[in-house]
């Protein structure tokens, strides 16, 4: 059974569908977040950020910048084996909220948001290990 919730906006008046007028489908707070993010602009890949926030946090420091950044992408490389060895759901979400904070942490908005994906879908879920994958990557 599809659960709404009445939708009311001073431009839209009269809005007719398959739920009637000015009524949605209720989504879940992870349906809602997951719709926003795709198509958020900033979501966007950026290669600069992430030596833009290291270099925030420790200055002109190119050889700094450098060594946090291999340890960083050591780090989610890490992040994805444990999520390709969770065998539980509880391992999954423990993983991928690993990776979505150290994501956050440098910065790394795109693969912040699919770590957060990913602690929403079932283990080892294909699609969005492949997304994970090309994530670290680009990075």
């Amino acid at each position: 059974m599809v659960q709404v919730r009445a939708v009311r906006s001073p431009n839209w008046s009269g809005v007719t569908g398959r739920f009637g007028a000015g009524v949605a489908p209720k989504r879940s707070p992870v349906e809602t977040l997951l719709r926003i993010a795709s198509y958020d602009p900033t979501m966007a890949y950026d290669p600069g950020a992430i030596d833009a926030t290291l270099a925030a946090a420790v200055g002109d420091e190119p050889a700094l910048i450098a060594e946090l950044r291999g340890a960083f992408l050591d780090s989610a490389r890490r992040g994805l084996d444990g999520l390709e060895n969770a065998k539980d759901a509880e391992a999954w979400q423990a993983a991928a909220f690993r990776l979505k904070g150290l994501a956050a942490s440098f910065g790394a908005v795109r693969l912040m948001t699919l770590a957060t994906e990913a602690a929403a879908m079932p283990v080892q879920d294909m699609l969005v290990m492949r997304k994970l994958r090309r994530a670290v990557e680009r990075l």
